[in-house]
C-alpha cells in the first residue's frame, strides 16, 4: 500500500539530513521530490502544486527546536497535511435510522457488489445490526447470483426479484420486506456500467428519489488513478453522495485517488477494500493512512485487529495448558488461524514502525502458512496432542505425507519448541499481557 509514493518522500526528506536549519534554498529543494513524488503518485498539478505550496510556507514560518531535526521538522509538517488533504478527522456511516438505507454506486468492476457484501458484514459483526442486501443490478447477468453467494458466506438476508428488470419497484419492495422482518439496515447495490452513460445515471437518481437513502456511498477502484477522481466527481455532482469507498488498495495502487478524492468532491472516504475476504474491509482513518504513507507504520489498527481476534475465555485455556506444559501442535494451529484472520502478513507487517520498509522486497505469499499447516494436518491426532512422540521416522512420514521434507519439519517443530518456551515466560498474563503492552503502545500514539 502506498510502497511507492513513501519510498520517494523518505528520498526527499533526506535532502534536509545533517542541515543545521531550515532555509528557502533547501525546502524549496526538498519540495521539488515532494512534488514529483506526487505527481508519481498519480495526483493532479494543481493539489500537488497547492499541497506543497502550504507546506513551504508553514516550514519556513517555523523555528526550529534544539531537538527537532529540520528534517523531523518537515516530516511532521507534511504528515500533517497530509492528514487535512485525505480530510481531517474520521467520519462514521450514518446508521441512525431503523431501517438505515444505504444506497452504493459506482461504475461495473469497481467492486461494489463485494462491497455490499463487506459492509453487510461489518455492520453485522462490528456494529450489531441486522442487514439486508438488495439486488437491484438487473442487467449484468452474475450480479444477482454473485450477491446471493457473497450473502451465504456472511450469514446476511439477500432480497432478490428475478424476474423484475425494475430496479425502482425492487428497492422500494425490500424495504416492505425489511421491515417485516425486523432487519434494520438495507443496503442495496446498484447496476453499474463501464462508463458514465445517462440511463445509469437516471436510474440510479430514480432509485434514490424513490427511497430516500439514508447514506449514498460511491464506490471507486483506486487503481484508476485521477480517473477515480473525475468518475467520483461526475456521480457527486448527479447524487450528492454522502462518502467514498476506495476498493483495490491492497492491490498496485499509487494512491493519487485516496489523496486527492477529498478534495475535489468534499466528501469523506470512509471505507478502503484491501482484499477480496468478506472481513478485508478497513474504516478510513486520515491520520492512519498519513502515518503509514510517511513509514511511521499503524499501531492503533494493529491492535484493533488482534483485539477482534481476541477469545478471552480461550485465552485463559492457553494459560492453563502453558503453565502445566501441556501446549501443543492444535494449539500451535489455533494462533495460526487467528494471526490468519487478521489479514495479509505483509499488511500486517506494515503497520509495524519500520517494519513496511524492511519488508518492502520480501515477497510474503497470502498463503504463508500453507507449509505450516500441511505439516501440522499430516501429523496423527496423538502427535499433535503430545509432541514428544516426534522421533526420526514419525518425522519422516509426516514429510512424506505433507508434500514438504525433512528439513521443513525439523525447522517447524524446532520453531514449535521456541515459542512454546516465548509463550511460557509470558504466563504472568499469557495473551492478556500481550494484548495489554499492545494497548499502552495505543495510547502512546
Amino acid at each position: 500500500m502506498f510502497e511507492g509514493l513513501s519510498e520517494k518522500l523518505e528520498r526527499s526528506f533526506k535532502i534536509l539530513k545533517g542541515q543545521g536549519h531550515i532555509s528557502e534554498i533547501n525546502v524549496a529543494e526538498t519540495l521539488k521530490e515532494v512534488r514529483k513524488a506526487l505527481l508519481d503518485a498519480d495526483v493532479s498539478f494543481k493539489i500537488a502544486k497547492d499541497f506543497t505550496t502550504t507546506v513551504k510556507e508553514k516550514a519556513l514560518g517555523q523555528k526550529i527546536l534544539t531537538s527537532v531535526s529540520p528534517g523531523q521538522l518537515m516530516v511532521k509538517i507534511v504528515h500533517d497535511e497530509l492528514v487535512e488533504l485525505m480530510g481531517g478527522e474520521h467520519e462514521d456511516i450514518n446508521l441512525k435510522a431503523n431501517p438505515t438505507i444505504i444506497l452504493i454506486a459506482g461504475l461495473q468492476g469497481s467492486g461494489k457488489t463485494t462491497f455490499s457484501a463487506k459492509l453487510a458484514n461489518y455492520v453485522k459483526r462490528k456494529k450489531g445490526k441486522q442487514p439486508l442486501l438488495v439486488a437491484c443490478d438487473v442487467y449484468r447477468p452474475a450480479a444477482i447470483n454473485q450477491l446471493k453467494v457473497l450473502g451465504e458466506q456472511v450469514e446476511v438476508d439477500v432480497y432478490t426479484e428475478e424476474d423484475s428488470k425494475d430496479p425502482v419497484s425492487i428497492a422500494r419492495n425490500a424495504i416492505k420486506y425489511a421491515k417485516e422482518k425486523a432487519l434494520n439496515v438495507i443496503i442495496i447495490d446498484t447496476a453499474g456500467r463501464l462508463a458514465i452513460d445517462e440511463m445509469m445515471m437516471k436510474e440510479i437518481a430514480a432509485i434514490k428519489s424513490s427511497v430516500n437513502p439514508h447514506e449514498i456511498l460511491f464506490v471507486v477502484d483506486s487503481m484508476t488513478g485521477q480517473d477515480a477522481v473525475n468518475t467520483a466527481k461526475a456521480f457527486n455532482d448527479k447524487l450528492d453522495f454522502d462518502g467514498v469507498v476506495l476498493t483495490k488498495l491492497d492491490g498496485d495502487t499509487r494512491g493519487g485517488a485516496a489523496l486527492t478524492i477529498r478534495s475535489v468532491v468534499n466528501k469523506p472516504i470512509k471505507f478502503v477494500g484491501i482484499g477480496e475476504k468478506p472481513d478485508a474491509l478497513d474504516v478510513f482513518y486520515p491520520k492512519r493512512m498519513a502515518d503509514r504513507i510517511l513509514g511511521m507504520g499503524d499501531i492503533v489498527s494493529l491492535v484493533e485487529r488482534a483485539q477482534e481476534q481476541f477469545d478471552a475465555e480461550e485465552a485463559k485455556t492457553l494459560q492453563r495448558k502453558l503453565q502445566k506444559n501441556e501446549f501443543n501442535f492444535n494449539d500451535f494451529l489455533k494462533q495460526i488461524n487467528q494471526i490468519k484472520k487478521m489479514g495479509n502478513i505483509k499488511d500486517l507487517a506494515s503497520m509495524i514502525p519500520g517494519m513496511g520498509k524492511a519488508m518492502k522486497d520480501t515477497d510474503i505469499d497470502d498463503d504463508a502458512f500453507k507449509n505450516i499447516e500441511a505439516i501440522i494436518h499430516s501429523m496423527t491426532p496423538a502427535e499433535r496432542e503430545n509432541p514428544k512422540l516426534l522421533n526420526g521416522s514419525r518425522r519422516k512420514r509426516i514429510a512424506g505425507g505433507s508434500g514438504t521434507d525433512i528439513v521443513e519439519v525439523n525447522q517447524l517443530i524446532k520453531q514449535f519448541e521456541e515459542t512454546s518456551k516465548m509463550m511460557k515466560m509470558m504466563t504472568g498474563g499469557g495473551p492478556r499481557k500481550m494484548m495489554q503492552m499492545m494497548n499502552q503502545m495505543k495510547k502512546r500514539r
